[in-house]
């Protein structure tokens, strides 16, 4: 199997009565990992049933974590894990814990396929399909430790902000999905983003914002962000927020 013989997207009433908060647009791969994938890809990524849509999940098709992991452990979610450097890094670091990326771009699951075999690990598992339809039909409700959404798209251009990912709907479906007391991590370096975010999350009311009181910069009245998130590593998106000159904003928010 081609890492890029992935479908064409057919849009369906079904699939899009919502705004999704991505583009398909796939990079080339190298011989190397297109080898790599095509050794290793049927053991760690779970095969999702479809509707019609490529990135959908079929109704009924629920995530059971323990027949694909091999055993029971806590499981952390990360929506959008891109070439899986956030994941690889917290597999290795958390050998008890099991991981779910979740990525609509095939050439960013094969990147973390490579790492994986690199690595030799046994705890994370992908998903090729878009997040919403994971979490609304994969994941079961209260059976996630942590969902981490690392640099989203931001989309800037206000004509575009209807695709972000995170709006109240999204916050209330995370939210079913954690355990209580698991925990939402998100990170961006779009202040308005990061604005948006937190205050959408705050309306949800089955999470609470530990640093709600806490100013992210004294006097500057910007309270409710967290300190660095220290098991999230730096990746590229991040480095080049920083390089461009723009903050890192952190968010997390528990289940209550």
């Amino acid at each position: 199997m081609n890492v890029d013989d992935t479908p064409t997207m057919v849009k369906i009433h079904q699939f899009h009565r919502r705004t999704v908060s991505f583009v398909r647009r796939e990079n080339p791969i190298g011989p190397r990992v297109q080898q790599t994938w095509d050794e290793n890809y049927e053991s760690l990524l779970i095969d999702v049933p479809r509707m019609e849509a490529s990135m959908s999940v079929a109704p009924g098709f629920e995530l059971d974590a323990a027949r694909e992991f091999g055993r029971v452990a806590p499981l952390v979610v990360e929506i959008g894990s891109g070439t899986g450097d956030a994941v690889v890094q917290a597999a290795l670091s958390r050998p008890g814990t099991n991981f779910l990326a979740v990525e609509v771009y095939a050439s960013g699951l094969a990147a973390t396929v490579t790492k994986i075999v690199d690595h030799s690990l046994t705890n994370v598992r992908l998903v090729h399909a878009d997040a919403v339809d994971v979490l609304e039909h994969m994941v079961k409700p209260l059976s996630v430790a942590e969902i981490w959404i690392f640099f989203a798209d931001p989309w800037h251009k206000n004509r575009h902000r209807k695709r972000r990912l995170v709006n109240r709907a999204f916050a209330e479906l995370a939210a079913s999905r954690l355990a209580l007391g698991g925990t939402l991590r998100l990170a961006t370096d779009w202040a308005d983003y990061a604005i948006q975010m937190r205050d959408v999350l705050a309306s949800c009311h089955s999470l609470t914002n530990p640093h709600a009181d806490q100013s992210l910069h004294s006097g500057t009245g910007r309270t409710g962000f967290a300190p660095r998130f220290e098991g999230r590593v730096m990746t590229r998106f991040e480095q080049k927020g920083l390089e461009s000159g723009r903050a890192i904003y952190d968010l997390e928010l528990r289940r209550t």
